[in-house]
């Protein structure tokens, strides 16, 4: 199976990554000489991926300007200028942008290097998609090959690849790094404008529909300067 259509959240004001977001998005950071939405979308393409339906926000016009520049791949722009709409509005506000088939959703806060210095991750995870029993899948990193990440592990994994949150529990073995499969009209019935995915999430792990696929490879969160920093020297290692 091929997924030929992507949907990259840029929106993001980056208040966190300051003062390196003072004059550009978070997307338009670089990490290891690329900024970090063309390392999101190398590894798109580089999965199958033809279409890139990008929301845009925080300096939209230059980020508009950077993407303009891509010729390997059609961009196209969902404009949230006029409001942030988080993951899940997002998504619904670019619904008529999407099409029908299934589709990729990827933060661009997220870099990672694969063991043998393959690039097999995002194709790994659309081979197990299963649209019937599947409502997303989720790609995720071991926690203990994460960085830049603060939290203490989001879910666990059962044998069969379903998924359920970390809850009560004080620690979770895997983090989800950025990027899922999942239907395009996920969140089409929720009524809100702004909202996230997570809690829909929630709703389709308890009945069973949530699934995930684990990294091989160490997973790089770029979510602050300190961060940056780290996955840079992580990076230049190889």
């Amino acid at each position: 199976m091929t997924i030929r259509t992507a949907f990259v959240l840029a929106a993001g004001l980056g208040t966190r990554m300051r003062p390196l977001t003072d004059d550009r998005s978070k997307a338009l950071v670089e990490v290891g000489g690329r900024a970090l939405i063309d390392h999101m979308i190398d590894r798109l393409i580089g999965a199958g991926v033809e279409r890139c339906v990008v929301n845009v926000h925080y300096f939209a016009d230059r980020l508009e300007a950077h993407l303009r520049r891509r010729t390997d791949v059609e961009v196209v722009i969902s404009d949230e200028r006029d409001a942030l709409l988080e993951t899940g509005g997002g998504l619904k506000k670019a619904r008529p942008l999407l099409g029908d088939d299934p589709i990729l959703v990827a933060n661009i806060d997220s870099v990672w290097i694969e063991d043998g210095g393959t690039d097999g991750a995002i194709r790994a995870l659309i081979e197990g998609w299963d649209p019937e029993r599947m409502a997303a899948r989720l790609l995720l990193a071991d926690m203990a090959r994460s960085s830049g990440f603060d939290g203490a592990g989001d879910f666990f994994l059962s044998d069969d690849g379903r998924l359920t949150f970390r809850g009560e529990s004080k620690t979770a073995p895997f983090n989800y790094m950025g990027v899922h499969i999942t239907h395009p009209d996920i969140a089409d019935r929720v009524p809100a404008d702004a909202f996230s995915l997570t809690p829909i999430w929630r709703a389709k792990a308890a009945e069973g529909k949530l699934f995930g696929a684990t990294l091989q490879g160490d997973w790089m969160h770029v979510g602050d300067p300190a961060a940056r920093a780290a996955a840079e020297v992580r990076l230049a290692r190889g």
